[in-house]
């Protein structure tokens, strides 16, 4: 297992998130259900971010990158 993956109760949070709230964390606005995914989808292939991208619409492996660094990236 990663670092990176969450708890139950953490997982449920972002689970229960209606898809119309947005993370103001980052530069780049994700919405709740584009967190859950970004989320999934790393604990299954981890930091391959142009696939993540690919089953996200409109957004850039980029974009992706970024947001996850900026929001679970660690400074060990």
């Amino acid at each position: 297992m990663t670092d990176f993956e969450h708890s139950s109760s953490s997982s449920n949070d972002i689970a229960s998130m209606d898809s119309c709230d947005i993370s103001h964390d980052s530069e780049t606005q994700f919405s709740g259900d584009e967190e859950t995914l970004i989320i999934r989808m790393f604990n299954l292939v981890g930091e391959r971010w142009s696939l993540i991208a690919g089953r996200i619409p409109g957004r850039t492996a980029e974009e992706i990158e970024k947001y996850w660094n900026t929001r679970y990236s660690t400074s060990d």
